[in-house]
């Protein structure tokens, strides 16, 4: 195993790189982004008032809105025709966040994610089949000049046309497949529709993120495929896919990348930081960054983190994987619940396939969840596909009960037909909100 130096550097000598870079990209940004000019003015802070690390604290954070606010290039620190790519988020809730990459920065971001292809079990000669989606999505260019950097045979399949997929990967023969897991499922599930199997394929390793995923996905995944299933996290406004990745010989929480991010987890709600080891929001500086440089970044996503020395000898930063996000977050009648949370729980139902849905209804004054969940075919056949049968709705009951018992919450449960959750080809959609517009029908 090939460990890069930062891998297997002490604490001390993590940090003050950490340091030096923190300061390096605090001058950085008050000199040229004149949003960060404005917010450390108004809290009297400046490069050199950070001493170590736990200074960064008195700095604000940045929020998805400010990206917003500063649509499209308000908050880059370099003139725009420095720049040699943008990437940006899909704008389904406002205006899209537009992010910015110097060559040097593409340069980094291409060896940090050779680093983590490294991590999960990659290496040099490898074929890696690609199926993050191209274009202003930062997954797909990600992973391909990573694989590239790495010198990886990389097949851009991007994501879709999943029969072509399967064709792909039994006449190329890659090593890696990298999507989302849930796009994993599908193509593993299609296969087996096919009359193929899965695990006769040559893949030996996943790289699997872009969307909250369990535990139990995981064994899902690496019973049917027969592959070890890592995750790989990045958001676009830190850098994208690469900021941390589970390694293949423990599996034990995401080797954040130190030498280029500096991380802390928060309440979300007192902003103040948690102890090492309690899950809260991740937030996220970046170190090295040229064109699009961010502090304090909140991620929206909940974790936790720990700087005990992995199995595997690396000496970085760990993050445990995504619980779910703040805007996930389901909360009915005071309790919070988030995806991941459920899906922990389905996957144990051998009736059920791991595809569901939760649609937020809202009855007068009441939100109500209602949880879709898909049958397997065999027992689809056996009811004569008669959805209200004795046996469905004794399993109705039995989910009814576990949400119950362990989420918390009362959720109607309905029972759909084989194949009728929709498939993700990208990520899956797991929320679908309907209450804005029953309100708009009650009045």
């Amino acid at each position: 195993m090939i460990l890069h130096e930062v891998e297997k550097s002490d604490r001390s000598h993590i940090e003050e790189g950490q340091l030096e870079g923190l300061k390096r990209t605090i001058k950085t940004v008050y000199e040229n982004v004149p949003f960060y000019k404005k917010a450390f003015d108004k809290s009297g802070v400046t490069h050199e008032d950070i001493k170590d690390l736990t200074d960064i604290r008195k700095l604000p954070f940045t929020v998805k809105k400010d990206l917003r606010d500063h649509y499209p290039f308000g908050l880059f620190a370099v003139n725009r025709k420095n720049l040699v790519r943008v990437h940006a988020s899909s704008g389904t809730s406002g205006k899209p966040t537009v992010v910015g990459y110097t060559e040097n920065d593409i340069s980094s971001w291409a060896d940090l994610i050779a680093r983590a292809i490294t991590i999960a079990g990659g290496k040099p000669g490898d074929m890696l089949h690609n199926a993050y989606g191209y274009g202003l999505f930062t997954g797909g260019l990600g992973l391909h000049h990573g694989g590239e950097r790495l010198k990886v045979t990389v097949v851009p399949a991007s994501g879709g046309n999943t029969d072509r997929q399967i064709q792909l990967i039994e006449d190329f023969e890659p090593e890696l497949l990298a999507c989302t897991p849930s796009y994993a499922l599908n193509i593993a599930e299609r296969m087996q529709e096919l009359g193929k199997d899965p695990r006769k394929t040559s893949l030996k390793y996943g790289i699997f993120g872009a969307e909250p995923w369990s535990e139990e996905m995981r064994k899902r995944l690496e019973d049917l495929l027969g592959i070890k299933a890592c995750d790989i996290y990045g958001l676009s406004e830190i850098m994208g896919p690469g900021v941390a990745m589970e390694c293949h010989e423990a599996q034990d929480g995401l080797h954040i990348a130190d030498d280029h991010f500096l991380v802390e987890v928060i309440n979300p709600e007192t902003l103040e930081p948690v102890k090492e080891g309690e899950q809260g929001e991740l937030v996220f500086t970046s170190l090295k960054k040229e064109g699009f440089p961010i502090i304090r970044y909140r991620t929206g996503d909940i974790a936790s983190i720990t700087t005990e020395k992995c199995k595997c000898g690396r000496t970085t930063t760990r993050m445990s994987r995504i619980k779910g996000r703040i805007d996930d977050m389901i909360i009915i009648r005071g309790v919070n619940v988030f995806p991941s949370e459920v899906e922990h729980h389905l996957i144990g139902f051998a009736e059920l396939v791991p595809h569901y849905q939760l649609h937020l209804k809202n009855d007068g004054k009441l939100d109500r969840v209602l949880l879709h969940v898909e049958v397997k075919e065999s027992l689809y056949q056996e009811w004569d596909g008669k959805l209200d049968s004795p046996g469905a709705l004794e399993l109705i009951e039995k989910l009814k009960h576990t949400i119950k018992t362990f989420c918390l919450v009362n959720m109607d449960v309905i029972l759909t037909e084989p194949k009728g959750i929709p498939r993700s080809e990208g990520k899956a959609v797991r929320v679908v909100d309907h209450r804005k517009k029953d309100k708009v029908l009650q009045k």
